[in-house]
């Protein structure tokens, strides 16, 4: 194993534990994120507005909060988009991901808070690096 390629794997160690432990236990990982979401949006308008604080289980999720699509909930994006806070997530949101519009003619603004960055964005991207390293201990991909 190439050197680099043995430090970021002793980096990823503990990553690729988590990744494997995800694997074995997919639905408490599932409720485990849903959880500390719910935790967090509590006292955001839409988490007082579906009472977050009173949701323990997915199936209360799906029974409290309806299901609808982006045209319903443009109103809180557009807010977002002129300065407001709090409504959807309570850290500061600063950046939209634009959608490609291939469900409508238009696109669509997607709200990212640096959360969201940090734990799907960036987390996605040094999980596949680390998960090809472990398929593939040998590889050259930092060798230039």
């Amino acid at each position: 194993m190439p050197l680099i390629n043995s430090l970021i794997h002793w980096i990823n160690l503990k990553r690729i534990n988590q990744i494997d432990l995800f694997k074995r236990y997919p639905q408490e990982v599932q409720d485990e994120v849903l959880a500390d979401l719910l935790l967090k949006a509590k006292n955001t308008e839409f988490g007082l507005k579906y009472k977050f604080e009173q949701i323990e289980t997915a199936k209360q999720f799906s029974e409290t909060v309806p299901v609808v699509d982006y045209d319903a909930f443009k109103h809180y994006i557009e807010r977002i988009m002129q300065g407001q806070q709090n409504i959807i997530w309570p850290s500061e949101i600063k950046w939209f991901a634009k959608s490609s519009g291939t469900t409508s003619d238009k696109s669509k603004f997607i709200p990212v808070s640096r959360e969201s960055l940090e734990d799907c964005h960036f987390k996605g991207g040094r999980d596949a690096i680390a998960l090809y390293l472990k398929q593939y201990p040998d590889s050259e991909i930092f060798n230039g």
